[in-house]
C-alpha cells in the first residue's frame, strides 16, 4: 500500500503529515515487540570445529572471543565463503 493510497482511505490531503503518522506507527509497533536476547558462553577447546547451540536459537547476533593477553573479547569476522551443509533427514 502507498502513502497516496492510505491518505485516500483516511481522508488526509497533507503528506508531510501523513508520513510522519505513518513513521509513530512503525516506531509504536517496532517498540511494543519485546525481544528475548540472551548470551551464551562455551569454552573454546583445542581441534574442536562444532559446538553446540541453543535449541531455540533463531538467530546469532555476533560471537567474539576472550583474548586472555589482553583480557578484552575481540568479535570474529562472518565467513568469507559460504559453509558446506549437509541436510540431516533422519527422524
Amino acid at each position: 500500500m502507498t502513502v497516496q493510497e492510505i491518505m485516500e482511505r483516511a481522508g488526509m490531503e497533507e503528506t508531510p503529515l501523513a508520513i510522519a503518522w505513518i513513521k509513530d506507527a512503525i516506531v509504536e509497533i517496532q517498540s511494543s515487540e519485546g525481544h528475548q536476547l540472551s548470551v551464551d558462553t562455551q569454552n573454546v577447546t583445542e581441534d574442536t570445529l562444532e559446538y553446540d547451540l541453543p535449541s531455540d536459537l533463531v538467530a546469532v547476533e555476533n560471537i567474539s572471543l576472550l583474548d586472555t593477553n589482553a583480557d578484552q573479547y575481540k568479535s570474529i569476522r562472518r565467513l568469507a565463503f559460504n559453509p558446506v551443509v549437509q541436510i540431516d533427514n533422519s527422524p
